[in-house]
């Protein structure tokens, strides 16, 4: 998983999207997170994979941070 370029930037200046992206990234974590290395709450990588191919295409992509923002709005009206 990559983060975009200016990402952590944004999140300094604006904290009230920062706590919208990081709602949203909570409901993103693998399940058992906490059982295996590295011990963080992040996306099953088969997962992110195709959530980027169907997203943008390529596996390997990386949104904007105005995409990362959109996407955890979004997210957190379902």
């Amino acid at each position: 998983m990559k983060i975009p370029p200016g990402l952590l930037r944004y999140c300094l200046v604006h904290p009230h999207d920062a706590w919208i992206m990081a709602r949203a990234g909570w409901k993103l974590r693998r399940r058992g997170w906490w059982a295996s290395w590295p011990f963080l709450p992040t996306p099953d990588t088969a997962y992110w994979q195709f959530r980027m191919t169907t997203a943008f295409g390529d596996a390997d992509a990386v949104g904007s941070v105005q995409d990362v923002l959109a996407a955890a709005k979004w997210s957190l009206t379902q």
